[in-house]
């Protein structure tokens, strides 16, 4: 890895040069290696093995406030050549945009921290198949309604990211995934249910075990047997964790800097303003060891940092990248590339059955479908499936509902948080606790 990180690093050097002595003002350098395996079974047999190593250079130039950019999966020196020089000629005919160019260079980290994310795996394919295979039998053997499956997948990667720029700026950092997922078929009757269960960690040492894999996604699959459609109307909604991270990626859309410049979000002008109760704080820390979102520095270079998103309830920054900060008149928060870690506090200690308790009757979302989100507007409708709440215990399953609101009076809507985080998100967050929504059904 060493050599292969100071081969990237001199092609990018190479690269950041040529374009200097072509006549680019500025210019920016991204480099990304990845390789890896994915491995699927089903049925105990080999469905799918597949190999990937891949890998490209993409250049962007700035003459004069022009932008040109150009890529290129050969890093011999006349291939990178040539591509600086397309990238230079697609900025002849390209429009000046004042707000284009480089991050500042104060805002460059120029001490990158190494946050122990690369762990390659050891295990050779025919290891891997033996998780897979270990993982399907077990969830298969487990529960007579358990009928079939659509297979165990391992996925194993590692990554090299190399980024510089004109304004002396050349750093790297190497990184890995691994997970193990199962998805199963129930059946009950003429009555057929599907779902699955996975794990996945930087370290493929802290996946899960496959028992685990196999006895979660079971149980996932045989509670959604008997499922029956919800009368029309108004209830309380719990939202699980693995879906109310999706209502928080919509906040992250709605206050994200392209959005904002174009004022395409229903959380314009929002900056110092009540977006969720007085008691919600949401906090970023992209430094931690081993994070799934962790990041020394963002896409253009720019330092990330442990930030307040949200302190009670008050919307405390926007998330934006260089250009989107000089459109808005701002400063970049380290955001180009996306969030790193996000941790939304709870405000009780209640774990999912005690939220169902608070709750009293209502309905318990498990899985969302479709991509009914406007961010313009906030409209939110989307496809729903999960249990209905009776006396704050599990009454039965229920399917092909609709859940309907607008998501700034959701936000504001928002009772409670429980404390059963799950951790294998970038963004961490229990079951929400909402008040009444629409729920459409029969």
């Amino acid at each position: 890895m060493i050599e292969q990180k100071k081969q990237l690093e001199n092609a990018v050097q190479d690269a950041l040069m040529m374009a200097k002595k072509l006549g680019a003002d500025q210019a920016e350098v991204a480099l990304g290696k990845s390789s890896g395996i994915s491995v699927n079974t089903r049925l105990g047999e080999v469905e799918n093995i597949e190999f990937n190593l891949d890998g490209a250079m993409g250049i962007s130039v700035y003459v004069g406030h022009c932008k040109g950019s150009a890529s290129t999966a050969d890093l011999s020196p006349d291939a990178i050549l040539s591509t600086v020089k397309a990238a230079i000629n697609i900025a002849k005919y390209t429009s000046k945009d004042t707000f284009s160019g480089l991050l500042d260079p104060d805002l460059l980290e120029r001490s990158v921290e190494d946050l122990d994310l690369y762990y390659p795996s050891q295990l050779n394919t025919e290891e891997l198949l033996s998780m897979a295979k270990e993982c399907e039998e077990l969830a298969l053997d487990s529960d007579p309604l358990i009928v079939n499956s659509d297979g165990a997948s391992v996925n194993s990667h590692s990554s090299l990211r190399v980024y510089g720029n004109s304004n002396d700026f050349l750093e790297s950092y190497a990184s890995s995934r691994h997970s193990l997922s199962c998805v199963l078929i129930a059946q009950k009757g003429e009555e057929m249910q599907r779902d699955h269960s996975y794990t996945s960690d930087r370290d493929i040492k802290d996946l899960y075990s496959a028992q685990w894999v196999a006895e979660d996604a079971v149980k996932r699959t045989v509670e959604r047997l008997g499922a029956v459609k919800l009368a029309t109307q108004e209830t309380p909604v719990i939202f699980s964790p693995e879906v109310a991270s999706s209502l928080f990626g919509h906040f992250v859309s709605a206050i994200s800097g392209m959005n904002l410049y174009r004022k395409s979000t229903f959380l314009v002008d929002t900056l110092g303003k009540q977006i969720f109760p007085s008691w919600m704080k949401i906090e970023e820390k992209p430094h931690i060891k081993k994070g799934i979102a962790s990041s020394p520095f963002d896409q253009e270079g720019g330092k990330t940092q442990d930030a307040l998103i949200v302190e009670q309830g008050v919307l405390q920054t926007y998330l934006l990248t260089g250009y989107a900060a000089r459109k808005l008149k701002m400063k970049s928060t380290g955001h180009c590339g996306g969030i790193h870690n996000w941790f939304i506090a709870s405000n009780c200690h209640l774990d999912l059955a005690g939220l169902f308790k608070e709750m009293g009757t209502g309905l318990f979302v498990t899985e969302l479908m479709g991509q009914g989100v406007n961010i313009v507007t906030g409209d939110y409708s989307r496809g729903a499936s999960g249990f209905w709440i009776e006396n704050g215990v599990i009454a039965y399953p229920v399917h092909e509902i609709t859940i309907a609101g607008n998501l700034q009076h959701m936000f504001k809507n928002i009772e409670a948080i429980g404390c059963d985080v799950d951790p294998r998100s970038s963004l961490k967050t229990g079951s929400i606790l909402m008040g009444k929504m629409k729920v459409a059904g029969l």
